[in-house]
């Protein structure tokens, strides 16, 4: 049996939602369909991709393995398939938040100056890539260490840290704190796309609280509703304000390098575009 992109589609539904009714609701297809055809695609790649139970089903390994492959196939598709209906191609920049920081309007008119044939599609991506890795984005503007296989990446520039505390807060009226201000409180930790870990702090004064959130706007809700506290770069001070919000400068916590990364391999004919300007507006 040949496999098509409906398997891809199909398999990328059901990893999306961990449900076989629910992908099959998204597909507009019959449960026994959607099952028949992951069995299809498993049968055929010889290994198995979904584990399921009455009640529960997950991903396998070699699952998570195959899912970024998959996006990444549908996505290089739809790219192909959109290129054939429109004169232009839109040309993607993923970021997780605050994309290029004070300069991020410079970039955007500077391109569409420069480039009027080119749409630049500015996509907010809460992922360790801003959906690079999957192929959601043709490039990604991303801040901290970029570990992922098959990108490529370019530093920037760098950028300082800030504590985020609620403006109420006794530190939020400080000219600057360090981290052992910090160390006593809880920490907001963003897992998915943020840059802070504990083990910011010293081994020996790290904080013993710390509350788990998944994207920029969680982190600033939690901050502003006196859960926590965090730290964050200077860039989100610019790009999120908040009247509930104080940022005040880290005396004692390393800067956060700022890249724009690429996927090592064929892609979009003007990213090498993208990083000069990127390069001429951060750099």
């Amino acid at each position: 049996m040949s496999i098509e992109l409906r398997h891809f589609r199909c398999f990328l539904a059901i990893a999306e939602t961990l449900s076989v009714t629910r992908a099959a609701e998204s597909l507009h297809l019959t449960q026994p369909a959607v099952s028949r055809t992951l069995r299809q695609l498993e049968d055929a790649l010889g290994v198995r991709l979904v584990d399921r139970t009455t009640h529960h089903l997950a991903l396998t390994p070699d699952g998570l393995a195959f899912r970024d492959r998959a996006a990444l196939a549908v996505a290089a598709f739809d790219r192909a398939l959109a290129y054939g209906r429109h004169t232009g191609w839109p040309l993607r920049l993923g970021h997780a938040w605050s994309a290029a920081g004070a300069g991020t309007t410079t970039l955007l008119r500077r391109w569409h100056e420069q480039h009027p044939e080119t749409p630049l599609e500015l996509l907010r991506i809460d992922d360790r890539t801003a959906g690079l890795a999957r192929g959601d984005v043709d490039a990604a503007l991303l801040r901290g260490e970029v570990s992922a296989p098959g990108l490529v990446t370019e530093e920037l520039t760098t950028e300082l840290r800030v504590a985020g505390l609620p403006a109420d807060d006794p530190l939020a009226r400080r000219s600057s704190v360090s981290l052992a201000d910090l160390a006593t409180r809880t920490i907001a930790l963003n897992t998915v796309s943020g840059t802070t870990f504990v083990d910011l702090w010293p081994p020996t004064a790290r904080p013993t609280s710390t509350i788990t959130i998944g994207n920029t706007d969680d982190w600033i809700a939690a901050i502003t509703g006196g859960r926590a506290v965090g730290v964050t770069t200077s860039a989100t001070a610019g790009m999120h304000p908040h009247p509930a919000m104080a940022y005040v400068p880290l005396t004692d916590a390393p800067p956060v390098p700022v890249v724009i990364a690429w996927r090592d391999g064929p892609g979009h004919p003007r990213i090498p575009d993208l990083v000069a300007l990127a390069r001429e507006v951060m750099g």
